[in-house]
């Protein structure tokens, strides 16, 4: 395919360089020219062509029937929230969700797990086949619904989608976002043009194609999303893993969704057989407290 022009663009001011630039000459910031895709637009293209959408109000709209995906994993399904139809919780088609959290975490485990009950494409950028086959081996996971690709670059993984009937998936797991590339950028893997053109191609293969993408992303020392915080805007719902890394719990946290409520959360224990949701939380924690203190009150 023929290399997309390119061009670098100050993300404070504004300004437009033909190379990428250490200190912006107009606005004085340091570090902040950022490798952009130019949009090309075809010869004899105008307005007033058949191709221009037209607005639509709300009553004129076609409502689709997509009923969400529940992915039988309850302390998931319930973070991801309920809505219609029948205010059933799980995975809305065609949504983007972005799993957020530090190495070692879980982050890996939990999808795998959920790829093996819901059925997609696994797409490995940080593991090879045989990898991710001993890691299912020591989980027990059969994962007979599930297809893998170890691959990064996202427009070989779009051409590879094409290649599947719709009825083949429902669900897109990339693990993860940092490791992809495009081949319309010389960036490295992982820097913010890079993360940033390769999640807007998947966000318009999702919403054209109604297949449901997880984008596993991982976090820095400080606790930020690696990344473009544009990243963040994108994607429909963001998850957050947490935990401590040496402990056996988990919690599965929601900071934004468009399809539901963000005061859920998911508990998990992490245990040999991988990530496993407790459905009695409140019983665990209360038994870890100490009992007969004054002034403690148990409601």
């Amino acid at each position: 395919m023929p290399k997309a022009l390119t061009k670098f663009i100050c993300q404070q001011c504004g300004m437009e360089s033909p190379k990428w630039l250490g200190k912006c000459p107009e606005c004085g910031e340091w570090n902040s020219f950022i490798e952009t895709v130019i949009p090309t637009t075809k010869k004899g293209f105008s307005i007033g062509t058949s191709f221009a959408a037209s607005p639509q109000k709300l009553s004129q709209i076609k409502p689709a029937d997509l009923r969400r995906i529940k992915t039988n994993i309850s302390e998931f399904d319930r973070v991801l929230g309920g809505g219609p139809p029948a205010g059933e919780a799980g995975l809305v088609p065609g949504s983007v969700v972005l799993v957020a959290g530090e190495p070692g975490i879980g982050k890996s485990t939990l999808m795998l797990e959920l790829g093996d009950e819901i059925g997609g494409l696994y797409i490995s950028g940080e593991e090879s086949l045989h990898q991710i086959k001993l890691r299912a081996e020591r989980l027990k996971i059969k994962g007979e619904k599930i297809l893998f690709l170890s691959e990064t670059d996202v427009d070989i993984i779009l051409e590879t989608i094409k290649n599947f009937k719709k009825e083949d998936f429902k669900v897109l797991i990339v693990d993860s976002i940092q490791t992809l590339t495009t081949q319309d950028l010389t960036s490295s893997a992982g820097s913010v043009g890079q993360v940033r053109e390769c999640a807007s191609k998947l966000l318009r293969m999702a919403k054209s194609s109604n297949i449901a993408v997880f984008l596993i992303g991982h976090v820095t020392k400080e606790g930020m999303l690696a990344g473009p915080k544009i990243l963040e805007h994108m994607v429909d719902t963001v998850l957050s893993l947490e935990g401590e890394k040496f402990g056996a719990f988990r919690l599965l946290r929601t900071t934004k969704n468009r399809f539901g409520a963000t005061d859920e959360v998911g508990v998990f224990e992490m245990t040999d057989k991988g990530m496993v949701g407790i459905e009695n939380p409140s019983k665990l924690f209360l038994s870890q407290r100490q009992k007969s203190v004054p002034g403690s009150v148990i409601v």
